[in-house]
């Protein structure tokens, strides 16, 4: 029992180092080939860590290997224009100048109803509203709305927002962020100073933020 559970946390920690060094994409981003090396992970890993018969290496080596693929993949990826085609394959345009590509639908075996859906995820309700619909490699649809159905944006109107900036937390749950404060040119005592306005020390903060207009937010941890 004590040796399935060692192996199973040291194969838990690989394939977490594993998936991190893959990248930060979400499931639904995945390329088909990194989503096929992310399954047969799984499987991989799944097997030595039941049956102690299996040497961990069995599980650890393939893993390793699969991670070899994955960045030579990912190099010819971002090298090779004909590469990434073949690997990733190429965006598929299902509405067209606000009308339905019936073949690129067939080709990728898209029914109306699953577009339907696709788009109502994007928040567009109505078909008709829609000028371009794209099927990303990843599967993942793009939406671009006809001119007078997308929502107005300031340069509309000829208005020029302020600049906002990045928000950056200086404390979380009473905890200084040093290097957030580096990046806004500010210091330890500048940050008690600030957090003592709202009556309370820094590591009594649940959180502390700055945004790039100078305002902060401040919320106190529940006294337990």
């Amino acid at each position: 029992m004590l040796i399935t559970f060692i192996r199973t946390i040291l194969l838990y920690i690989l394939v977490l180092v594993v998936m991190r060094l893959m990248g930060k994409r979400e499931i639904g981003q995945l390329q088909p080939f990194e989503l096929a090396i992310s399954i047969m992970i799984a499987d991989l890993a799944s097997i030595p860590m039941t049956d102690v018969g299996i040497p961990i290496t069995n599980g650890i080596i393939p893993i390793l290997g699969l991670l070899l693929m994955h960045l030579l993949i990912s190099v010819l990826n971002l090298k090779s224009v004909k590469g990434r085609e073949i690997l990733c394959g190429r965006p598929t345009i299902l509405i067209y100048r606000g009308r339905i590509d019936e073949k690129a639908l067939k080709k990728e075996r898209f029914t109306i109803n699953e577009l339907e859906e696709r788009l109502r995820g994007n928040n567009v309700v109505n078909l008709g509203d829609v000028e371009y619909a794209i099927l990303e490699t990843s599967g993942q649809i793009t939406v671009i709305q006809k001119p007078n159905k997308r929502a107005t944006i300031p340069e509309d109107f000829n208005i020029e927002p302020e600049y906002e900036g990045l928000p950056y937390d200086l404390i979380i749950d009473g905890k200084i962020m040093y290097e957030n404060l580096q990046k806004i040119g500010k210091n330890e005592n500048w940050l008690k100073n600030e957090v003592k306005k709202f009556n309370i020390k820094p590591h009594e903060a649940l959180i502390v933020t700055f945004d790039g207009k100078g305002q902060i937010f401040c919320q106190k941890k529940e006294e337990k």
